[in-house]
């Protein structure tokens, strides 16, 4: 079980990703349910309704998912790395990341299935996770974050966009 990490060990971050996770929640049963939730989502889409963004500049439905599957594998691979030691790790901006990617020429179905290839192995990791790995930390993007507030910050981070897709997308 990864425990609920304390205010100290992480900084605040832009979304509030980690108070999205309540107290009493299973993080691990979140990450498991959210990676049939953004499958679900995502793969009966067509590529004209995938290519919508609710505002100009804003963006596509496959470019929120393809940032999903960005940051997915940031956090686990951050995660990954403090837990064997590693202690400090680069940032990423995310709107470049969008923009270098391509991901509207992508198939949605393509991406919705990357999404949960790519949870399924951070859910390998993120379960083999020992109590003393847990409470281990790093830098990233210039701030100190332990390994279980980073796999708190994944669940809060598609949390997040899930209600974002809702409200502004019309999605769910």
């Amino acid at each position: 079980m990864i425990s609920k990490p304390q205010p100290e060990e992480y900084a605040p971050q832009p979304g509030g990703y980690i108070n999205l996770i309540r107290d009493n929640e299973n993080v691990l049963a979140i990450l498991e349910a959210q990676k049939e939730v953004i499958h679900q989502l995502f793969c009966n889409l067509d590529d004209e309704r995938a290519m919508y963004a609710y505002a100009d500049g804003k963006w596509t439905l496959k470019q929120v998912l393809g940032h999903i599957i960005d940051t997915e594998r940031v956090f686990g691979f951050r995660a990954f790395c403090f837990a064997r030691g590693q202690r400090e790790l680069p940032g990423f901006e995310q709107d470049e990341y969008v923009e270098n990617a391509g991901f509207n020429a992508r198939n949605i179905q393509d991406l919705a299935n990357e999404f949960k290839a790519v949870r399924e192995a951070n859910l390998y990791f993120f379960r083999s996770v020992t109590d003393e790995q847990q409470t281990r930390h790093g830098i990233a993007s210039g701030n100190l974050i332990t390994v279980r507030a980073l796999v708190y910050a994944t669940a809060g981070h598609v949390r997040y966009h899930v209600n974002l897709l809702k409200e502004r997308y019309n999605l769910g």
